[in-house]
C-alpha cells in the first residue's frame, strides 16, 4: 500500500482489497479477485484503475478544487431545486476542466496496452474511496459508461466519472451517512468490454434480498449488456441455488422463474451513441437466458466469492454480484463484486409480522406487482411521470412513478412507500426501499394509469412474493416478537406452512422446523392442473379432436370442455414437452422452497390431502373426480393414493420429492401419508413409495393420526411408520360424529373435548413407548392454551402451529416444562 499510494495507476492484478482507500470498494474488489480467483477459475476481465492520487491531482492541478468547496458551501441537501442547481453546476465545472497530460499520457499508455489482447472496446466505471463498504454501498451513486472505444473516448469517460461524483443523488447520499462532500475521491477503472450485447447478464446475491435467508444463492439475469438488469428497467429471470446442496455436489436449483425481458441493452453500431436500448424477439422473451449448467456455475462462483471475502474479513459477508455472458465465445465473466449491504446488516434479535385483521375486499384491488419490504402502509399516492416533477413530491407521500434511478433518492427517502411501473427484485426502486426499511411495490406495468393521484391507497407487501395495492385506508396489525428473549423447550415448536413464499419470510423464526407442509397451496397456487389430465394429456386432445359423438363417454362430458381443458393446459405448460414434468418440477420446487427456508432444520411434507370437491376445481377436475356427497369421509388421503384412478398421479408428488432431497440435496425434507384407516392402507402406500423410486434409507415416513383407527391401532401402525403427526380437527370430527364442515354444529364440541384428549393421549403414550415420533400439527393447540398444556404434560415431542400463534407459546411451554418436567 505504501509504494502504491504515490501512483496515479494500478492494474487490477496489483490491487488487493486493502487497496480501498486508494481505488475504492469496487476496483479494490477486482483487483483482490483478479488475484487470487482467476487462478482457481473465475474469469475476471482485465483492466487498471487510476487511484485517488490521479483524482486530487486533478482537481488541484486544474485549480478546481476550491470552485468545488464555494459551490457546495451552504448546501441544503434537502433543498431539491438548490441540490440541483449545485450538482449541475460542479460537474459543469469539472467537464470543462482540462486533465493533467501526465493523466492524459499513463491513461493512453494503458489503454493501448489493454486493448492489445484483442478488442478495444472498454466499459469505464466510477468507483468511489468511501464505496462498497460493509454497511454503506453506494451502489449506483456514481456513472458507468459501456462500450468505450479509443483514447479520446476513454479520456473524456474518465472525466464523466469523475464528474458523476457530484451527481445530485450523490451529494445528497453522502449527507445522509454522514460523509464529507469533499473527503471523498473517485478512482476510474478501466475494464476490458464483455460482448454480452450479444449474450445475457445479471446479479447475483448470496442472500435473499428480500428475506435475507442465507442458504440460497439468488439470480437474476436478462439479455444484452448488465446495465438493464442492474438499474431494474426489465424484469429478468430468477433462480434459487441451494447453498449446502452446492457444496455437497448436488444440482441444486431450487427454482426458475421466467422475467418478460422486453428489452435489452446492445452496442450502438454507427449510431453516435455508445450503446441503445432495442426489444427482445419474442422467441428469447419466452427462453430462458441460463442454461441449468450455467447457473449451477454461477453459483459456485457465487460461492467461492463469498467464501474468499469471508475468510478474508473474518466475518461473513454476503456479497452482491455482477456478471456477463460473451454471446460470441459462451464464457462467463464476474465484472463485479461488492458486499450486500441491507439484509446482510438487519438486525435479528425481532420479527414483525404485517397483516390485515379483516382482508381488504378484491373490489379494491386496483393493481398488482412484485412486493418490496414485507411490510403493510396506507397513505396519499403522488404520481410522478419523470425526474423533472420531483419538486411536487410531499414529506410521506407514497411515491407512483415509471421507474426510478439514484437521481430520484433526495425524495425516495421522505416517502412512505414506493410504487413502480417497471423494475423488479433488483430494480434501483427495490434496493433502496429496503435500505430505507419502506414496502415497494415495483413492476407493476400500469400503476401510473391506474391510481388517483392525491387518493388513498394501502400498499400491502405483506407477502414476498404479490404486492397489492387496495384503493381506500384499510386498517392493518404489526405483530412484533423480541426474538432475544425466547427461552430453549424441551418441547420442539414447529410451524405449519402452506405457502412456500411464506416459508422464506418465518425462516428466521425460533422454531426447530416445519411440522406440516401442505402440498395444496403449491397445487392449487402454482399448478393448478388436475394431475391425472397432465397424464392422461394426449389421451384429452385426441379425445377433442375426435369426430366421433359430441360427449366423450370416458370422461363423461363434451368436446368443447375437452378442448377448453387443453388449451388451458397448454398455457401454463407451453415450457414443457413433457406435461407430467410440469407437475413434478413445479411441487419440488415449491416444497424446495420451503425445505431450504428452514435448512438443516426438519420439515416434515404431508401428500396431497385435497377431498374431492377440492380437486374439482383444478383444470380437469371435474372429468376425473366423483362428486360425493360428503368428501370430507371420502375418496381422499391413502384410499387415493394406491387407487388405479390416482396411483400414477401419486407418483409424480413420489418423484418431486425424490428430486427434491436426492438432487437438489435437502434431506431434511420427511413425508406424510395423510388420512390412512388401516395398517393394510398403510403398507400398500409405504410400497408405492418405493415404488416410484423414494428410498426409505434415511428418509422418515410419518402418518397422521386423526382417525380413531389410528389410535385403536397404534401399535400397528407404528411398524409401519416412523411416528405420528396429530390431526385434531379431523380426530375431533370423526371421534365425535360431527362434520367439520358443517356450521350448525359446530357448537356442539371441539378438540378440547375429553374424549379427543384422551386418544391423543393414547397416541402420544404408545409413540413414546415405541420410541417413536409424535407431533401434533392441529389447530387445537392454538385456539386452546389449556389443550397445549396438556400436550406438554403428556411429553408430546413437537407442536406445530401456525406462525401467528408459535412466538407466544414458547415462552408458556418453558413454564409448563417446569411445572411437569
Amino acid at each position: 500500500m505504501e509504494e502504491k499510494k504515490d501512483k496515479f495507476l494500478i492494474w487490477f492484478k496489483d490491487l488487493s482489497i486493502e487497496d480501498t482507500p486508494l481505488v475504492g470498494g469496487k476496483n479494490a474488489a477486482l483487483g483482490e479477485m483478479y488475484g487470487s480467483l482467476t487462478k482457481l477459475g473465475i474469469n475476471i476481465p482485465n483492466g487498471f484503475a487510476l487511484t485517488s492520487k490521479a483524482y486530487w491531482h486533478f482537481l488541484n492541478s486544474s485549480g478546481i478544487k476550491t470552485e468545488i468547496e464555494n459551490v457546495l458551501t451552504g448546501l441544503d441537501h434537502n433543498d431539491i431545486p438548490d441540490l440541483q442547481r449545485r450538482g449541475e453546476k460542479i460537474r459543469q465545472i469539472i467537464l470543462d476542466a482540462e486533465l493533467p497530460q501526465d493523466l492524459k499520457d499513463i491513461i493512453k499508455e494503458a489503454y493501448l496496452e489493454l486493448s492489445s489482447s484483442g478488442g478495444k472496446d472498454v466499459a469505464v466505471r466510477s468507483s468511489a474511496t468511501a464505496e462498497d463498504l460493509p454497511t454503506a454501498s453506494f451502489a449506483g451513486q456514481q456513472e458507468t459508461f459501456l462500450n468505450i472505444r479509443g483514447v479520446e473516448a476513454v479520456v473524456y469517460a474518465t472525466k464523466r466519472c469523475i464528474a458523476s461524483l457530484f451527481t445530485n443523488r450523490a451529494i445528497s447520499y453522502r449527507a445522509d451517512q454522514g460523509f464529507s462532500q469533499t473527503s471523498v475521491a473517485l478512482s476510474v477503472g478501466v475494464q476490458k468490454m464483455i460482448r454480452s450485447d450479444k449474450g445475457a447478464s445479471g446479479v447475483n446475491f448470496t442472500i435473499d434480498p428480500e428475506t435475507g435467508l442465507k442458504n440460497i444463492i439468488y439470480i437474476t439475469s436478462t439479455w444484452g449488456l448488465g446495465e438493464t438488469i442492474v438499474q431494474g428497467r426489465v424484469e429478468g429471470d430468477q433462480f434459487y441455488v441451494f447453498k449446502d446442496g452446492l457444496k455437497k455436489g448436488f444440482r441444486a436449483i431450487v427454482s426458475k422463474k421466467m422475467g418478460s425481458k422486453e428489452r435489452k441493452l446492445v452496442y450502438d453500431e454507427g449510431g453516435g451513441k455508445h450503446t441503445k436500448e432495442v426489444s427482445v424477439e419474442k422467441s428469447d422473451r419466452e427462453k430462458f437466458t441460463l442454461s441449468d449448467d450455467e447457473i449451477i456455475q454461477l453459483a459456485k462462483w457465487s460461492l467461492m466469492i463469498e467464501e474468499h471475502f469471508t475468510k478474508h474479513a473474518k466475518e461473513e459477508r454476503p456479497m452482491d454480484i455482477e456478471w456477463a455472458k460473451d454471446g460470441i465465445t459462451g464464457e462467463i465473466f464476474i465484472v463485479q463484486a461488492r458486499p450486500e449491504t441491507v439484509q446482510s446488516q438487519k438486525s435479528i434479535n425481532s420479527f414483525s409480522n404485517y397483516y390485515f385483521p379483516i382482508q381488504p375486499p378484491k373490489k379494491d384491488l386496483i393493481v398488482t406487482g412484485d412486493a418490496i419490504g414485507s411490510k403493510i402502509t396506507s397513505g396519499s399516492p403522488r404520481i410522478i411521470k419523470g425526474i423533472e416533477g420531483i419538486n411536487q413530491f410531499r414529506k410521506g407521500e407514497i411515491l407512483v412513478t415509471e421507474m426510478t434511478d439514484p437521481d430520484w433518492e433526495p425524495i425516495m427517502k421522505e416517502a412512505a412507500a414506493i410504487i413502480t411501473n417497471k423494475g423488479g427484485r433488483t430494480s434501483h426502486a427495490a434496493i433502496v426501499s429496503r435500505e430505507l426499511g419502506i414496502p415497494a411495490v415495483v413492476g407493476t406495468g400500469n400503476a401510473t394509469e391506474l391510481i388517483k393521484d392525491g387518493s388513498t391507497i394501502t400498499v400491502d407487501c405483506s407477502s414476498p412474493d404479490i404486492g397489492k395495492i387496495y384503493k381506500g385506508k384499510h386498517e392493518f396489525s404489526e405483530q412484533k416478537y423480541e426474538l432475544k428473549k425466547i427461552p430453549k423447550t424441551e418441547t420442539k415448536l414447529m410451524l405449519n406452512i402452506g405457502s412456500p413464499d411464506q416459508a422464506l419470510i418465518y425462516h428466521s423464526l425460533p422454531v426447530q422446523g416445519v411440522g406440516l407442509a401442505r402440498e395444496e397451496f403449491i397445487i392449487a397456487s402454482e399448478i393448478k392442473i388436475h394431475p391425472m389430465a397432465l397424464i392422461q394429456y394426449e389421451k384429452i386432445k385426441s379425445e377433442a379432436k375426435s369426430t366421433k359423438s359430441d360427449i366423450n363417454k370416458e370422461y363423461k362430458t363434451n368436446k368443447s370442455t375437452l378442448k377448453k381443458i387443453i388449451k388451458e393446459i397448454d398455457e401454463l405448460t407451453k415450457d414443457y414437452s413433457d406435461k407430467k414434468e410440469y407437475y413434478i418440477n413445479k411441487l419440488a420446487s415449491g416444497v424446495a422452497k420451503i425445505g431450504v427456508a428452514f435448512w438443516p432444520r426438519p420439515v416434515i411434507v404431508r401428500f396431497s390431502d385435497f377431498k374431492t370437491n377440492e380437486y374439482r376445481t383444478l383444470i380437469g377436475g371435474e372429468i376425473f373426480e366423483p362428486a360425493e356427497e360428503n368428501p370430507m369421509i371420502g375418496w381422499r388421503g391413502a384410499s387415493r393414493y394406491y387407487s388405479p384412478n390416482f396411483e400414477e398421479a401419486f407418483g409424480l408428488e413420489v418423484k418431486a420429492i425424490k428430486r427434491v432431497r436426492e438432487e437438489i440435496g435437502l434431506d431434511n425434507v420427511n413425508v406424510m401419508v395423510p388420512f390412512c384407516r388401516t395398517p393394510e392402507e398403510g403398507n400398500k402406500v409405504v410400497k408405492l413409495i418405493e415404488k416410484y423410486g423414494l428410498e426409505r434409507k434415511n428418509l422418515k415416513v410419518y402418518v397422521m393420526c386423526e382417525i380413531p383407527s389410528n389410535v385403536i391401532q397404534a401399535y400397528e401402525f407404528l411398524e409401519i411408520f416412523d411416528g405420528f403427526s396429530i390431526g385434531s380437527n379431523d380426530l375431533a370430527q370423526l371421534t365425535l360424529g360431527i362434520d367439520r364442515d358443517n356450521a350448525t354444529l359446530s357448537g356442539i364440541a371441539n378438540e378440547n373435548n375429553d374424549s379427543v384428549k384422551e386418544l391423543v393421549r393414547i397416541a402420544i403414550s404408545v409413540a413414546r413407548e415405541q420410541k417413536k415420533y409424535s407431533g401434533i400439527c392441529g389447530q387445537a393447540p392454538s385456539d386452546f392454551p389449556d389443550f397445549a398444556e396438556f400436550l406438554v404434560k403428556n411429553k408430546i415431542e413437537s407442536i406445530s402451529l401456525n406462525p401467528d400463534t408459535v412466538v407466544p407459546l414458547i415462552e408458556k411451554v418453558a413454564k409448563w416444562e417446569k411445572k411437569y418436567y
